[in-house]
């Protein structure tokens, strides 16, 4: 018996060290491929931003003027109108790397404050639309949640609350609502980030669902 244990172990320990040294040679090759990359993309010249895709807020669709006598509402309305005057865009999931590959190094500093503008923008988004759900303006909530999704925004939230919205907040039949999730499923497919898989499993459970469940 002792023999068999000592056999197990030794055969367990041979195990662990192969495996550990097949993860040290995968994680040295990883390294060093990450590493010519960005050396490769610390050399590349600046290129034109022209091409990107920027977005634009619909200043005359979205809900302004509504619960103004909130301060975060008046906070959420000011940040919108601020950034309507900036560039903004969705670089989510691609990495600084990436960027100076495509777009050069000296671009980057410029770059990551697009991205950063589309960051406080989704938040924003996210929680005016929050705010107007609280206070039972649906139609409004919604119009702010679409937009943010036609963004690309990854935000598990802001899928979840217009689900809710489109599910028992609307009065839609159940031909559209099996028609805006499967929107909602088309958009959430293209997303760059780990958000991704949470958000089309939880889509794709509500079009399993028999009829529609109210939220209370």
């Amino acid at each position: 018996m002792n023999f068999l244990v000592l056999a197990t172990f030794i055969y367990f320990v041979i195990w662990l060290n192969f495996t550990l040294h097949r993860i040290a040679i995968k994680k040295g090759k990883l390294e060093k491929s990450y590493w010519e990359k960005e050396i490769m993309s610390n050399s590349v010249r600046k290129k034109s931003l022209d091409g990107l895709d920027y977005i634009s807020i619909p200043m005359d669709k979205l809900p302004f003027g509504v619960l103004t006598d909130q301060p975060e509402v008046s906070e959420c309305e000011t940040v919108l109108k601020e950034l309507s005057g900036e560039k903004i865009v969705n670089l989510t999931g691609i990495s600084n790397t990436d960027l100076k590959l495509m777009y050069g190094t000296a671009n980057i500093t410029l770059l990551s404050a697009y991205d950063q503008n589309y960051t406080t923008l989704v938040c924003t988004l996210q929680k005016w639309a929050q705010i107007l759900f609280d206070a039972a303006y649906y139609t409004e909530a919604a119009t702010v949640l679409e937009f943010a999704l036609s963004t690309g925004t990854d935000i598990q939230a802001s899928y979840r609350l217009l689900a809710r919205l489109y599910q028992s907040r609307l009065s839609l039949s159940e031909e559209e609502f099996r028609e805006r999730i499967g929107s909602m499923t088309e958009t959430a497919s293209k997303l760059r980030s780990l958000s991704k898989t949470p958000i089309l499993q939880y889509l794709q459970d509500l079009l399993e669902e028999e009829g529609q469940i109210s939220f209370k």
